[in-house]
């Protein structure tokens, strides 16, 4: 690499987003009038070079620092001039730092500490005015007449060892005055040394302040406290290793606070598709968000080497991302930059922070990660924000949240057809919906939501993504019950993203669905190394794969683990009841199946019965030897087995299915019940949308999902008519299963549709 020592000057405007956001148009206009008269030509009477135009903002290079001196004193006192006309809320103001330094040249661009601290003096300077470091002092002595001020030793932000910075008080070209903002001063107030310490102190707290900026969540300088190898909670990777901290925004709009998360989660992507890369999960970079947190907790506790930490600015159509790659082991920084462009410019300034972290890791790309890098997810703006918006909401995991990302994401698709991550976003909160069973907040039910995930999925296959394999890998092991499918979907997912937690998971599950248990244990170890802070349901995964392999000892210390992370899970109370039983804890079991219990009456749902292993939730069990285990486990301590509802279905003399407990109703009595506005639930599978009663509800009624989304509909004390094909062993099901659950006012239909379209009575097709 070609190093060389130079003068680097750094300037930028003061208060450019609020002037921006004032009048875009016109700060663009006199940005554009001062760079074309006044920058330009003392660059080159001066003998600079312009290296790089970033927004607001200049990187610039000379060969002395006498030159960059006088440029820098000439532009300041030239844009005084140039203000006094112009309102104080309107006047564009430069603060310049100034550094000499050795610096690394690529191309025209240039890099190294000599450039970062130019920064950061320009981030002190006040306004209208000039800091230089010790070195420009040293250089510039007898050679300019200037009073350079000593504001002492000053920390800047990830500078390992402190700088000795100057002021350089600015007088009016034939005038006796100082210039500061455009406004001069008296030259006799610098004079009086309290006056001019005082000053000096207000500014350098202000410099700090405005560095520090402790209303905002920051990561502590670096030079402070170095990270530890011995400390760490893991082992570091044999690969250089890094996590991405949530990048602050710097909008001064919290609705911009989505923006700042995907670019984030993003750049976290994008790194995390490098083989050569051992990037943490987005779920453990974001757990500090909105902490103040140094940069050797974050590197110890999620054994790291190398922490990325910035901020992104978004005003209008314009962008600002600040990036600074940290080794945590040294304190040292391997680069600082800012990226400047408008929202069309957002994917390459994504890359050019990704390149830049390749580049300082010296990590070298695969072909296939090459090709990936040329290819592009979306090139409209507007469908990235929209999926941008539409991603954040489904992220807080809620239905209601669910519901509303739907409205976004279906925006980028329109706008992008082909954004096949959008397609994929879509197919993951249906597919989500669907298996959490809240499609209530979409209005659908659950065949419904099963139905567009697999539209989605389809589209997004088209232009597949890791999360769209990951979706088709579960839905094959928890629905379709595929398990050789379902571990190739998931083969597929971690090959485009070797460094997602959820493709080891969507692994995993498919291992466990398949009978291999053991396998899964290392896939869940290797997604919770990616992912430190993960959460509760990490361990019941654990926990299952261990239960399994009958490593009762294990799965207890796991289950036991979820449950004090997650203590609202029955499921993990019900996993761990059979873990001890298993080991004649036959106490400690019955306690556990006791929560449970109480879980699932929090939810309306009946006590656990083993009929209900292997049915619902419990469906997701992979192999029939688990469901046995869970089963003869549960069963030793008492859980009843339930299926008392097959008790209550008996034949008459006449061949006909009876219910009791339930009223048996023929169509004309069926009607009446209608015309009273009295529920009807069709327990069809796939017949509901070629045809149903008018108003009716699709609900299966075979598992406790059912039994909670039943009293979503009706009281157990209300009437409730259920029905589906003639003398069906569905209908008659669904009906006896009501009973059981307490339903006290349950009408069996048992001539079904086929009854009601003969007495002439109206049909709706469609879900």
């Amino acid at each position: 690499m070609e190093r060389r020592l130079a003068a680097i000057l750094s300037a930028d405007v003061v208060g450019y987003s609020r002037l921006m956001a004032a009048d875009e148009e016109g700060t663009l206009a006199q940005l554009k009038a001062h760079r074309k008269e006044l920058i330009e030509p003392k660059t080159a009477a001066h003998q600079g070079r312009v290296v790089k135009l970033m927004g607001d903002g200049t990187l610039m290079e000379f060969a002395s620092v006498v030159d960059a001196l006088k440029f820098a004193i000439d532009v300041q006192r030239a844009m005084a001039e140039r203000n006094a006309a112009v309102p104080d809320d309107r006047r564009v103001v430069y603060r310049v730092g100034i550094n000499i330094g050795d610096i690394i040249v690529d191309g025209d661009d240039i890099y190294g500490d000599g450039v970062n601290v130019a920064a950061r003096l320009q981030e002190l300077a006040d306004p209208g005015g000039i800091h230089v470091s010790r070195t420009v002092v040293d250089h510039a002595k007898g050679k300019v007449d200037l009073a350079f001020e000593d504001l002492g030793e000053q920390a800047l932000k990830n500078i390992p060892e402190p700088i000795r910075v100057y002021r350089v008080p600015i007088r009016a070209a034939g005038a006796d005055t100082v210039v500061t903002g455009g406004k001069p001063t008296s030259p006799a107030a610098w004079k009086r040394p309290a006056l001019v310490a005082a000053t000096a102190t207000l500014i350098v707290a202000a410099g700090i302040a405005l560095w520090m900026r402790p209303w905002e969540p920051t990561v502590e300088p670096t030079s402070i406290e170095l990270a530890s190898v011995e400390r760490m909670a893991f082992p570091l990777s044999d690969k250089p290793s890094i996590a991405v901290l949530p990048f602050t925004n710097m909008s001064g709009d919290p609705e911009q606070e989505y923006f700042a998360d995907g670019i984030t989660e993003d750049l976290i992507t994008d790194l995390s598709k490098i083989s050569g890369l051992f990037v943490i999960a987005r779920n453990s970079s974001f757990s500090y968000k909105g902490q103040q947190v140094k940069v050797r907790q974050v590197a110890e506790e999620l054994g790291v080497r190398y922490v990325l930490e910035g901020s992104v600015r978004r005003v209008g159509d314009q962008v600002r991302i600040n990036a600074q790659l940290i080794d945590a082991t040294t304190g040292g920084h391997l680069w600082a930059e800012r990226y400047d462009g408008s929202m069309a410019d957002v994917f390459s300034l994504q890359d050019k922070v990704t390149q830049q972290i390749v580049t300082a890791l010296a990590v070298t790309l695969t072909a296939d990660e090459q090709a990936a890098r040329a290819q592009t997810e979306t090139v409209n703006p507007a469908a990235y924000d929209a999926f941008l918006r539409g991603w954040e909401l489904y992220r807080n995991d809620t239905p209601e949240d669910y519901a509303a990302a739907i409205p976004f994401l279906k925006k980028a698709i329109k706008l992008d057809p082909d954004y096949g991550r959008a397609h994929a976003a879509l197919a993951a909160v249906y597919w989500s919906s669907f298996k959490n069973r809240w499609t209530r907040s979409l209005g659908l039910s659950l065949n419904q939501a099963l139905v567009q995930a697999s539209v989605y999925l389809r589209e997004a296959m088209k232009h597949p993504t890791a999360l769209a394999h990951q979706i088709a890998s579960e839905r094959a092991a928890f629905y379709r019950r595929r398990a050789d499918e379902a571990i190739e979907e998931a083969e597929r997912a971690l090959a485009l993203d070797a460094n997602d937690p959820a493709g080891y998971l969507a692994m995993a599950n498919a291992l466990i669905k398949a009978g291999r248990p053991d396998e899964a244990v290392d896939q869940l170890h290797g997604a919770m190394r990616l992912d430190p802070h993960y959460p509760a349901d990490y361990l019941s995964r654990l926990g299952r794969a261990q239960f399994a392999m009958e490593a009762y000892h294990d799965a207890v210390s796991t289950f036991e683990l979820a449950a004090s992370r997650n203590p609202e899970d029955d499921g993990t109370f019900v996993y761990l009841g059979a873990a001890y039983s298993h080991l004649g804890r036959d106490e400690e079991a019955k306690a556990a199946v006791k929560k449970a219990n109480a879980l699932r009456a929090n939810v309306g749902w009946s006590p656990l019965t083993l009929e209900n292993v292997g049915r619902g939730r419990f469906n997701r069990s992979p192999s029939l030897p688990e469901r046995d285990l869970l089963r003869e486990g549960l069963g030793k301590v008492g859980v009843p087995t339930g299926g008392e509802w097959a008790a209550l279905v008996t034949t008459t003399s006449s061949g006909a299915f009876d219910v009791k407990g339930a009223t048996m109703v023929d169509a004309s009595a069926a009607k009446a019940l209608h015309d009273r506005k009295v529920p009807f639930v069709d327990v069809t599978f796939y017949a509901f949308p070629a045809g149903h009663i008018s108003r009716a509800y699709w609900l299966l009624l075979s598992d406790e999902f059912d039994e909670a989304r039943l009293l979503d509909i009706v009281a157990k004390t209300e009437e409730v008519v259920i029905y589906g094909r003639p003398e069906n062993r569905m209908t008659t099901r669904g009906c006896a299963k009501a009973v059981a659950w307490g339903f006290q006012k349950v009408h069996c239909f048992m001539g079904g549709l086929d009854a009601w379209r003969e007495a002439g009575h109206p049909v709706e097709t469609g879900n």
